[in-house]
C-alpha cells in the first residue's frame, strides 16, 4: 500500500523542481565511473547534482513522467465494482455538482453508482477495485474542498452475512458454491487464525440485499448442510466494525459529559483511594464475567463433543440399519426370483404334459386311421377278430408310453 501511495504521489509531482532535486540528490546520481588512467577527484553531492542536471539539459531530456497503470491494482479473478469498493464521503459542500464530485475520483479509474445528498452533505461512490478505493480513501480523507475537510470512509456493506458452525473441510469456493443459489455472491471468505487454520466462521457478501435476506430466511427456517456431516451452517447478519480509522478526537462531540470525563489525564489509581477501591470492584466484576464465559464455553464444548459422539454412534446405527434393509431387500429379491423360477418350471412341466398328451392323441388317431384303412382293404365276407385287434392296440399303446 505504501508503494502504491508513493507511485500516486510521484505521478502528481513528477514535473516539479522538488522531484528533480530528489532524483539528482539520490546516491545513484553521486556514482561516477572512474577513469583507469587518472582517477577523478571525489565530487561533492552538489557538484554531482549540477553535472547530472547539465547532462539532462544538453541532451534535451527531462525527468521521465511516471504513469499509473490501473490494471495493475486488480488481482487475478477479482470482481469489480463490488460493495467493498464503495466509499462514503462526508462533510461535502451543499452546492457541490455531481461532475465535480466525480472528478475528485477520476484518477483512480472508472467510477460507478454516484449518489449525493445535498441536504445533509454526504455522498457515495463506487470504484473499480478495493485497492483503488483504499488509495483514494488514504489520499482524499481530510483534504479541503471549498475550505471544508471532507471525510472519506468505506461504506457499510448492507448485504453481508456471518456464517458460523463451519467444518474444517469448508473452503472459500465451497462457501460461494453453497450460497450462490440465493443470488450473486461478491466475496466468500472462511476466516482463519494466524497459522491458516479455519476458525469455523466465514463471511459471505452478496451483490444485493434481496439475496442476503433470502439466504438469511432460508437458513434460519431450514438447515443448510455444506458437507456430508449433518452440521448445519448458522447464518447471522454481519456486524460492521471499523477497526482502521476508529474514533478521532476531532470527530467526537464536546458535550458536558465529555468535558467532565476529560478533566483528568490518564493515570494509575493509587492504593487506598476511592478510585482504587472501585477500580478493584470493576476488575473483580470483569474477572467474574470472564470466569462465567469460560464456564459457558466449557459447557458448550462438552455439549458439542457429546453431540459429535452421539452423531458418530447414530451414523454407525444408521449404516447398520441400511445394511439390514439392503440384506432384507436382497433376500426378498432372491425369494421372488425363486418363485419366478418355480413358476417357470411349473409352466414348462405343464407344456411338456400338454405336448405328451397331444402326441398320444395323435398316435391314437393314427392307429384308428390305420385300422380303418386295414378294414377297407380286407376282402368281403372276412370277419375280423375284434378281440385280437383290441389286444394288439393295447400292446402298441403300452409300448409307446
Amino acid at each position: 500500500m505504501a508503494n502504491r501511495n508513493v507511485q500516486l504521489s510521484n505521478l502528481q509531482s513528477c514535473n516539479s523542481p522538488q522531484q528533480t532535486k530528489r532524483v539528482t540528490d539520490s546516491p545513484a546520481a553521486e556514482q561516477v565511473a572512474p577513469n583507469k588512467d587518472s582517477p577523478a577527484p571525489p565530487q561533492t553531492p552538489s557538484a554531482a547534482a549540477e553535472q547530472a542536471e547539465g547532462a539532462l539539459e544538453e541532451s534535451g531530456e527531462g525527468p521521465s513522467e511516471m504513469t499509473l497503470d490501473i490494471t495493475s491494482f486488480r488481482k487475478p479473478g477479482e470482481k469489480t465494482f463490488t460493495q467493498r469498493s464503495r466509499l462514503f464521503v462526508g462533510n461535502l459542500p451543499l452546492d457541490i455538482p455531481e461532475e465535480e464530485f466525480t472528478n475528485m475520483f477520476a484518477k483512480y479509474g472508472q467510477t460507478n453508482e454516484v449518489f449525493i445528498n445535498r441536504d445533509r452533505g454526504f455522498g457515495f461512490i463506487r470504484l473499480e477495485t478495493r485497492t483503488l478505493a483504499e488509495i483514494a480513501k488514504a489520499e482524499l480523507d481530510g483534504t479541503l474542498l471549498n475550505n471544508r475537510p471532507i471525510r472519506v470512509r468505506f461504506a457499510t456493506h448492507g448485504a453481508a452475512l456471518t456464517v458460523r458452525n463451519l467444518l474444517p473441510a469448508v473452503t472459500n469456493d465451497l462457501l460461494e458454491q453453497a450460497f450462490s443459489q440465493f443470488g450473486p455472491v461478491e466475496r466468500s471468505i472462511v476466516v482463519t487464525d494466524d497459522r491458516g487454520r479455519p476458525t469455523g466462521r466465514g463471511i459471505v457478501e452478496f451483490a444485493n440485499k434481496a439475496a442476503a435476506r433470502k439466504a438469511l430466511e432460508r437458513c434460519t427456517e431450514g438447515a443448510l448442510l455444506l458437507t456430508t456431516t449433518p452440521c448445519p451452517a448458522i447464518v447471522e447478519p454481519s456486524e460492521h466494525i471499523d477497526d482502521e480509522d476508529g474514533l478521532s478526537e476531532k470527530l467526537l462531540q464536546k458535550s458536558p459529559k465529555y468535558l467532565k470525563e476529560r478533566e483528568q489525564p490518564p493515570r494509575f489509581a493509587q492504593p487506598g483511594t476511592f478510585e482504587f477501591e472501585y477500580s478493584s470492584r470493576w476488575k473483580a466484576l470483569d474477572e467474574m464475567e470472564k470466569q462465567q464465559r469460560d464456564q459457558v464455553d466449557r459447557n458448550i464444548k462438552e455439549a458439542k463433543e457429546k453431540l459429535e459422539a452421539e452423531l458418530e454412534s447414530a451414523k454407525h446405527e444408521h449404516q447398520l440399519m441400511l445394511m439390514r434393509q439392503d440384506l432384507m431387500r436382497r433376500q426378498e429379491e432372491l425369494r421372488r426370483l425363486e418363485e419366478l423360477r418355480n413358476q417357470e418350471l411349473q409352466r414348462r412341466k405343464q407344456i411338456e404334459m400338454r405336448h405328451e398328451e397331444e402326441r398320444r392323441r395323435r398316435e391314437e388317431e393314427m392307429m384308428r386311421h390305420r385300422e380303418q384303412e386295414d378294414l377297407r382293404r380286407q376282402p368281403e365276407g372276412f370277419k375280423p377278430n375284434y378281440l385280437d385287434n383290441a389286444l394288439r392296440l393295447t400292446c402298441l399303446l403300452s409300448c409307446g408310453l
